[in-house]
């Protein structure tokens, strides 16, 4: 289980009227199979962008991403996204949406068992006929991470997915998607400006500073999963965050 994710050096620049602005700059991590981090970091950081990068949605000005030691610089299906807001076609029902990505690639009823299999994994088994608009905020989210999942990609890429959604439903889908990682381990960068949310997640966690946007420290998480905010250690590891996040 080598590092089979490579972020190397990765810079973007944007050109606004006659100016060049420096979005990232020399950004280099590197992601074990398997694990879940988080990228943290005040809006502006460039957070999104970086995921947009590894994602294959947006060109890097400088630097390369590479995935099993092969550059990548376009989509695949081997790396999944999940969006702020759902982005769910309003005309399809759950399961149809669910399965939009690989329809055609695969038998029916291979499709129909992998559909049904994901709606049953994030709880929604009896939305499948369901369309968007009589699905909850929270109930929408679960079934866009449902859709990502349904191509069995290698690298799954989360950019805020619970930000628009209230309190209590925001910790329960934390939970949810915990257990769902932990029952089918998937290597995930999960960006959220949330410190709770990246502690309650992340086994490491990666916090980005603006102007430009690049990596100012990586911390690895010790404690065990389900992890309690209230912890002294939990609360301790929330202050040395705080301290980066605001410096």
């Amino acid at each position: 289980m080598g590092n089979f994710l490579e972020i190397d050096g990765i810079s973007k620049y944007f050109k606004l009227a006659n100016a060049r602005i420096q979005a990232l700059e020399n950004i280099r991590f590197e992601v074990t199979e398997g694990e879940l981090i988080c990228l943290i970091g005040s809006s502006g950081c460039g957070k999104t962008t970086l995921l947009r990068i590894i994602a294959g949605l947006e060109k890097q000005t400088s630097g390369q991403v590479l995935l099993d030691g092969q550059v990548v610089d376009t989509t695949g299906r081997e790396r999944g996204m999940v969006f702020q807001e759902p982005r769910l076609f309003p005309w399809l029902t759950l399961e149809e949406n669910v399965g939009f990505g690989i329809k055609g690639r695969v038998d029916k009823k291979i499709l129909s068992g992998i559909v049904q299999e994901l709606l049953e994994m994030v709880g929604l088994s009896d939305f499948s006929k369901a369309r968007p608009n009589q699905l909850s905020g929270g109930m929408a989210q679960r079934a866009s991470i449902a859709r990502a999942l349904a191509a069995d990609p290698r690298i799954l890429l989360l950019d805020e997915p619970f930000a628009a959604l209230d309190t209590q439903t925001r910790s329960k889908l934390q939970m949810d998607f915990l257990k769902l990682w932990q029952s089918k381990p998937k290597t995930c960068i999960h960006v959220t400006h949330d410190i709770d949310e990246a502690l309650i997640l992340g086994q490491r966690i990666l916090v980005m500073q603006p102007s430009p946007g690049r990596i100012c420290e990586i911390f690895s998480i010790p404690f065990t999963y389900p992890r309690n905010p209230n912890a002294p250690n939990f609360i301790a590891m929330k202050k040395k965050l705080l301290n980066h996040f605001h410096s």
